[in-house]
């Protein structure tokens, strides 16, 4: 897939698992790359940065496995911009939806 489809995405990705629930951060990599292929160093980046604009708080917690997880959990001011990001995606999906229908049905004539 096109890195630049997938970096527009990513953002939007993160915060729809983290609103379903709190998540560390290999943990949404591997949900993430369940449906779409994206390298583990792409993630943390976003999740610094998001965490920096208030769309996050963390905290940390014991794992059997290993050392304590930082875990991120989405605030009301990253679900409100969750939304309006879901609104601005469904919008730009299908105007592009649209282009490429229109496309696909002029070169079938």
């Amino acid at each position: 897939m096109n890195v630049q489809f997938k970096k527009g995405v990513l953002e939007l990705c993160v915060l729809v698992l983290l609103d379903k629930k709190d998540c560390y951060g290999y943990e949404l990599v591997q949900q993430i790359s369940e449906k779409i292929q994206i390298s583990e160093g792409s993630v943390y980046p976003l999740l610094r940065r998001l965490t920096k604009e208030e769309y996050f708080t963390t905290y940390l917690q014991e794992s059997t496995e290993g050392p304590s997880r930082k875990y991120y959990q989405l605030t009301e001011k990253g679900r409100k911009y969750l939304y309006e990001l879901i609104e601005e995606w469904k919008t730009f999906s299908n105007g592009v939806n649209q282009l490429i229908e229109e496309g696909v049905n002029n070169d079938e004539r």
